[in-house]
């Protein structure tokens, strides 16, 4: 079935042509929804009301949200010194879409699962990582490096190294990816497309290299989709554009036809050429997130939704269960998408769209049986609807481990991402545990043997849309520039649901509160 038959299908048809049965007499596998918060964010959408708190608390800044920005801007502040301030989290514990499990074979991750060595440009992620022993007088500390073989593609019936098709490719597939590679590098040598995005000339001089004269027109490329400029420079390989949907589906959350072009390049253009790595973890981000939290715990406290924001003469009011806060600055650093929810002089709506996302973690008695080339750290199946899987004893020392933890990434991509939401919430756990099972089942015909638990995590929400015109919105724009007593921090303020832009407008808006304040 193709993309563009499934984005007219229907919120019912969405499910019904992704159900398959399972096989008769299967063992029992054990699992649930680890989603336990989604009702009280429901509370917050539906207008419900709260009980007054039973106490008042004074306190210059209110960090509100305990994900990768909101952490990076705490930390941010303790580096310069400024200890007045508390970090409010709705969850039991921070980390955002950082945040990772646990169990008796191995920890593993919710979501973000690994960091690329970071370039000249992303000079706040340098400075993490020597904090944090990764990097020392230059040198990477190979330990925390992802281990060889990193990547794998399960292609006409056969596993091969690397995820650009290979098997069966021809050479009018190879001359394209040539071409395409040659395009990417034209966009990155100019300049543009940089980590943190605000560091480049995002837009400035669009046109200036070959990857933007896009034929047949002159349209900016974040006025087009991804999948319209490839089509205008003569792309037409099926394993071209399937890479290229991949890739965006894999940090975006969007088909490559429903995102940016700009965003788009930018997946290929802004990471440095040469780079090793990247690093990565059993629980991937969330070693970074345990490392922060070892910095700025005393100053976090978990388990506090905020349901309210209210101006306050110069100040701001921030409303929760339990306490009152009265303060000055708030530093926004949740979701955008739920700003208008919360803040009473907010946005009327999020700035950019959300995609939904599934994420679940097999727990497998025993290795199955392979075909082709041997379990890497990331596992690629062509044509599926998901992203493949990881393995989280990849950097495990154990030369042959007898249990494993797959983390399993569904970017629910096909659709309207309203009515893919309501489905991800409607349908039992047992539905999204055979859709699992019959996927990989393609490239492991006995996995059903394998796997004991799966245990899966709803997101509605997970990250930014970069779709056309996201890069110029007056709404995302507003939001970058925001000053006063409410700074906002998310990725989301980027557009791009990267760590580094998570912790770029973290750090902006603990530069803006220290200068507002005279502590610049």
């Amino acid at each position: 079935m193709t993309p563009r038959t499934l984005s007219r299908l229907t919120r019912r048809g969405f499910a019904t042509a992704l159900v398959g049965l399972p096989r008769k007499g299967e063992a029992a596998i054990q699992g649930s929804f680890v989603d336990r918060t989604i009702e009280m964010g429901h509370r917050l959408r539906d207008g419900a009301k709260f009980a007054l708190p039973k106490r008042e608390e004074r306190v210059p800044l209110v960090i509100v949200g305990g994900g990768c920005a909101g952490l990076c801007a705490a930390w941010k502040l303790l580096k310069r010194g400024y200890r007045d301030f508390v970090l409010l989290e709705m969850e039991e514990a921070a980390g955002g879409n950082a945040r990772h499990g646990e169990n008796e074979v191995s920890a593993y991750p919710w979501a973000a699962h690994y960091l690329p060595v970071p370039g000249a440009h992303a000079v706040e992620v340098r400075e993490l990582c020597e904090e944090f022993g990764l990097l020392r007088d230059g040198q990477w500390d190979e330990r925390h490096l992802c281990h060889s073989p990193q990547e794998r593609l399960f292609l006409h019936g056969r596993w091969q190294e690397g995820i650009e098709p290979e098997i069966a490719s021809t050479k009018r597939d190879h001359e394209q990816f040539r071409r395409f590679q040659q395009l990417i590098a034209e966009a990155a040598a100019s300049g543009q497309y940089t980590i943190p995005m605000e560091r480049g000339r995002a837009g400035a001089k669009q046109g200036s290299s070959s990857a933007e004269r896009a034929k047949p027109t002159a349209t900016p490329l974040d006025r087009m989709s991804f999948e319209q400029w490839l089509r205008a420079q003569g792309f037409d390989s099926a394993y071209l554009h399937w890479y290229c949907d991949y890739a965006t589906r894999d940090d975006y959350g969007a088909r490559a036809s429903e995102t940016s072009a700009w965003a788009g390049i930018h997946y290929f253009a802004a990471r440095e050429p040469e780079e090793k790595g990247p690093l990565t973890w059993p629980e991937g981000n969330g070693w970074l997130v345990r490392k922060l939290m070892e910095r700025v715990k005393p100053h976090v406290r978990t388990g506090q939704m905020v349901h309210r924001i209210e101006r306050r003469g110069t100040g701001r009011r921030v409303w929760t269960a339990e306490t009152r806060f009265d303060c000055d600055t708030v530093i926004f650093a949740a979701p955008t998408f739920l700003a208008p929810y919360l803040i009473e002089d907010g946005p009327k709506a999020s700035p950019v769209p959300t995609s939904p996302w599934l994420v679940a973690n097999l727990t497998l008695d025993r290795p199955p049986a392979e075909r082709g080339h041997p379990l890497c750290w990331d596992n690629v199946l062509y044509g599926s609807k998901a992203l493949g899987y990881v393995n989280a004893n990849h950097q495990s020392l154990r030369t042959r481990p007898d249990r494993f933890v797959w983390t399993y990434y569904w970017a629910l991509a096909d659709g309207d991402p309203r009515a893919v939401r309501q489905t991800l919430l409607d349908r039992p756990w047992s539905h999204w545990r055979d859709l699992i099972l019959n996927d990989l089942q393609r490239a492991h015909r006995d996995i059903r043997e394998c796997v004991s638990r799966i245990d899966i995590m709803r997101q509605g929400h997970a990250m930014p849309r970069p779709v056309p015109g996201f890069l110029e919105s007056k709404e995302r724009k507003a939001l970058a520039e925001q000053a006063g007593s409410l700074l906002y921090a998310h990725s989301d303020v980027s557009g791009l649901a990267l760590f580094e832009e998570a912790q770029y407008r973290g750090y902006r808006a603990s530069e803006k509160f220290l200068k507002r304040v005279g502590k610049a």
